[in-house]
């Protein structure tokens, strides 16, 4: 995060972080991941970063942001490759996130929060895209998951139109 990014008189950068979530060996596990790669090929004015497995590393990457947009997989039973738009608040309506990281997305979220307070972002998007398949070694996701790679990129690209 550079310095001529943060606002006057706050701690807090103006520049969004885009953060891919998961492990490119899970299959559909990786998808927030292979949306950050993709994402750096792309004129994207937001800090690309992806945390692999997630956990507390999430909690190090998104301090100093005022906005975020996490990507990551989950598995709620309806179409693969459907894309979830979703606030930090919706996630007691879904199952965890992806089973795979050290510790699930809201469980991470919920303790920055009562840790880091103020140094939390001001405003989290999460997308999370329905896999189809986490637990098997592969580094391509499934069919679905990759048709919707696209899609979420575009929504993510409105989403960053609208922050300012």
């Amino acid at each position: 995060m550079s310095k001529e990014n943060l606002s006057k008189g706050s701690h807090k950068t103006f520049k969004p972080l885009i953060l891919g979530v998961g492990n490119l060996l899970l299959s559909d596990d990786g998808v927030g991941v292979h949306v950050i790669k993709q994402l750096r090929k792309e004129d994207v004015n937001a800090d690309l970063v992806d945390v692999g497995m997630g956990g507390f590393d999430i909690l190090d990457r998104i301090l100093g942001y005022r906005k975020v947009i996490i990507i990551d997989a989950i598995i709620t039973g309806r179409e693969p490759g459907t894309i979830h738009r979703l606030k930090p608040k919706d996630l007691s309506n879904f199952p965890a996130l992806s089973h795979t990281h050290s510790i699930d997305l809201p469980t991470s979220l919920k303790l920055g929060q009562q840790l880091m307070g103020d140094e939390m972002p001001d405003e989290i998007t999460i997308y999370a895209i329905e896999a189809e398949d986490i637990t098997t070694f592969n580094e391509e996701c499934t069919p679905k998951v990759k048709a919707a790679i696209p899609k979420a990129i575009k929504q993510i690209k409105n989403d960053l139109l609208s922050i300012d």
